[in-house]
């Protein structure tokens, strides 16, 4: 019995550390329909990061990351795309927002929660990193100034 058990937790961890995005059908801030499990990096490193135009937390670590993005780019490869959570008359704030703050990355829009939900998130900011196998390898929610470098220290983990 003690054996089955052990089997049993054994692939139940296995599964989740081998997480993977599901499959959502998603809107990019220019109208293009993209399938979230096609999100992927080329074998290199991705992180996803959830937030809403209104969320001072998210929209920081939004902006600290883009300060650092084509430094973490050249040194590592990765790939980042961000995901709004605003429903409805916000989601039209989402592209001017990501204009005026010149953006690079790639930013998807879930006004419905479905990517949210399929994910199991509960409050943003919310952030993941996928290896270049787009395996989910770890998970954050909440930011405080700094947090991004623990992000670049995951990814830079990945490239070792």
């Amino acid at each position: 019995m003690k054996k089955l058990i052990f089997a049993i937790v054994a692939l139940a961890i296995a599964f989740v550390s081998q997480a993977q995005l599901p499959s959502v059908k998603l809107r990019d801030i220019n109208g293009q329909t993209v399938d979230t499990s096609t999100l992927s990096n080329d074998g290199k490193p991705m992180i996803v990061s959830f937030f809403a135009t209104w969320c001072k937390p998210c929209l920081r670590e939004l902006k600290a990351i883009n300060e650092v993005y084509e430094e973490w780019q050249e040194e590592t490869g990765v790939r980042l795309i961000a995901v709004s959570i605003d429903e409805g008359q916000n989601s039209s704030k989402v592209r001017p927002l990501a204009e005026s703050e010149g953006w690079e990355y790639q930013v998807l829009l879930d006004p419905n929660g479905e990517m949210k939900r399929a994910l199991g998130i509960q409050m943003i900011p919310y952030v993941m990193v996928l290896d270049g196998q787009g395996n989910i390898v770890y998970q954050h929610n909440g930011y405080t100034d700094g947090g991004e470098e623990e992000l670049i220290s995951k990814v830079r983990s990945l490239s070792d």
